[in-house]
């Protein structure tokens, strides 16, 4: 899954996709260029199960980005841009909070939302053109031939193109499966989840959680598929600069447990559904990418094709029973390592052990 990193010019997105990917290398989505990395899924739960099975490698759940060119008007009406950002699955929105006279914006003053609503309005522009495109075409097919699926397509496009006259996302509203099938394709812009990056200024840094639950308590709150996470860019690149065991003496300076960062990544993690399940063992202990509600034969499935297909049961813990009963034989004493079947539903933080033919 692909997370693009978007927003005006001078809001610090490219300067923080490096810090978050070590990226350097150009790409090419669709047809734009652009950068592309891989950012590690902070699990203090790793930690914690290698210092139990000492394994020889210890491998994180990762996240995509993909730093895009500045959004703009003109970058909008460019149909390679566009087709660039319908691939991906969802964005995160850099918004500039901070004051620096040595970097103007190009607006003339920092104003967040202003600059949210601007962006906004321009994805629901470019999904409200392809919508009126389409109608126009289903119009004359229905004039051709009975179909009850035009029908209903030209019912549902009908409902969005409402929704984005009143200056909705469709983000915002609700669809049955099938619905949610009939629209997928379009890849609408206006739908896709939203994770609203606030870059802070050095001055606030010790404000994060303050700044990000006012602005989701405020302007985000009833906003569907959006979450905001708070940085500081300025002290995020300083944080890269300074070996591990000093990371968190500064941060602590600053009144933090955490970076910026990591809470960034994980509120990508969460805005796309998704969690992590572990194996753990004197080989390898690592986390798992699934889809939030995944049965455990899908889970089987991430670990390797064949695991799917010829799945028996999985082997479940929980990982702190693991870490506090000392492995597999204390948590299997004590009863608590269970047999579930395919349809299990495994929770976050599950240890697995897949049994299969």
């Amino acid at each position: 899954m692909k997370t693009a990193i978007i927003g005006l010019p001078m809001t610090g997105k490219t300067s923080l996709f490096t810090i978050l990917t070590g990226a350097h290398q150009e790409a090419r989505i669709g047809s734009t260029a652009a950068r592309t990395g891989v950012a590690k899924v902070p699990d203090a739960r790793l930690g914690e199960l290698a210092r139990l099975f000492e394994p020889d490698k210890v491998t994180h759940a990762t996240v995509e980005y993909v730093d895009m060119p500045s959004i703009s008007r003109e970058n909008l009406r460019d149909p390679s841009y566009v087709a660039s950002l319908r691939v991906v699955d969802a964005f995160a929105h850099v918004l500039r909070l901070f004051a620096d006279e040595t970097i103007p914006h190009e607006k003339g003053s920092v104003d967040p939302l202003r600059d949210l609503e601007d962006v906004e309005t321009e994805l629901i522009l470019s999904d409200f053109v392809v919508i009126e495109k389409r109608l126009e075409r289903l119009d004359k097919d229905r004039k051709k031939i009975k179909n009850p699926e035009l029908d209903r397509e030209f019912e549902l496009l009908t409902a969005c193109k409402t929704a984005l006259e009143e200056n909705r996302p469709l983000r915002q509203l609700e669809f049955g499966p099938e619905d949610e099938k009939r629209i997928r394709g379009f890849q609408f812009l206006s739908q896709k989840p939203v994770l609203y990056v606030l870059n802070l200024g050095e001055e606030e840094a010790g404000q994060l959680h303050e700044r990000e639950r006012a602005f989701l308590e405020g302007p985000l709150a009833g906003r569907r598929h959006t979450l905001a996470a708070a940085v500081c860019g300025k002290i995020e690149a300083e944080l890269a600069e300074l070996p591990a065991a000093e990371q968190a003496d500064y941060l602590a300076s600053y009144g933090l447990k955490e970076s910026g960062l990591e809470r960034l990544i994980s509120a990508t993690y969460a805005l796309l559904g998704l969690m992590s399940f572990l194996t753990a063992g004197e080989d390898e202990v690592r986390a798992w990418t699934i889809p939030m509600n995944s049965p455990a034969v899908k889970a089987a499935g991430a670990i390797h094709s064949d695991f799917e297909k010829k799945f028996i049961r999985a082997e479940v813990v929980n990982w702190k029973a693991l870490t506090d009963l000392g492995g597999y034989a204390g948590v299997r004493e004590k009863g608590l390592l269970r047999l579930e079947g395919k349809e299990y539903i495994v929770k976050d933080g599950d240890v697995l052990v897949i049994r299969h033919g």
